[in-house]
């Protein structure tokens, strides 16, 4: 009797021990997606496993969006950013910031532009924005948004920080 107890005690064992290795085979996730592959191979499969977590969360898919553009894949990254279903104000922002890193003023004004419309007084908006109008030698603009920021909230500290920074030449702090 004994011997059979085993018997099923270390089937059962040897049955969940193979059940758990082919659960953690199928799951994906964790340092596996970057232990041991090459700098490029590793973002790319990190970029993946993101994409794949991130569903159809705005923020999320504007993040991931955000790593593509600035690599050099701006079609995956602006596919991703098209992706975000009715973009709020701060999509607009976080976008418009990407392209701002990227270079592409156009495209920053724009999404600048649309974020402003979805939220007139967002001031924390308008002090970041206007500290990139500044930045890029567009001063009339950039006092006009710093006002609006100042007279909604003349309190608050970031909106002078983002204006020191910008008229002292210092990069934007995170």
């Amino acid at each position: 009797m004994r011997n059979g107890g085993a018997v099923v005690a270390s089937a059962v064992c040897l049955l969940l021990g193979f059940g758990l290795g082919l659960s953690a085979k199928d799951k994906p996730g964790g340092i596996g997606v970057l232990r041991d592959k090459a700098p490029k191979e590793a973002g790319l499969a990190a970029l993946a496993e993101a994409e794949r977590l991130a569903e159809n969360g705005s923020w999320e898919l504007i993040g991931i969006g955000r790593v593509y553009y600035l690599m050099g894949d701006k079609a995956k990254g602006q596919a991703l950013f098209d992706r975000v279903r009715k973009p709020e104000s701060s999509d607009w922002q976080r976008m418009g910031e990407i392209y701002a890193e990227a270079g592409e003023t156009e495209k920053a004004e724009s999404s600048f532009q649309k974020a402003f419309a979805m939220n007139s007084k967002d001031d924390t908006g308008q002090s970041e924005v206007g500290a990139w109008y500044l930045r890029n030698g567009q001063r009339d603009k950039a006092e006009e948004l710093f006002a609006r920021a100042l007279e909604r909230n003349p309190d608050d500290v970031w909106h002078y920080v983002r204006a020191a920074e910008a008229y002292l030449g210092v990069p934007r702090g995170r």
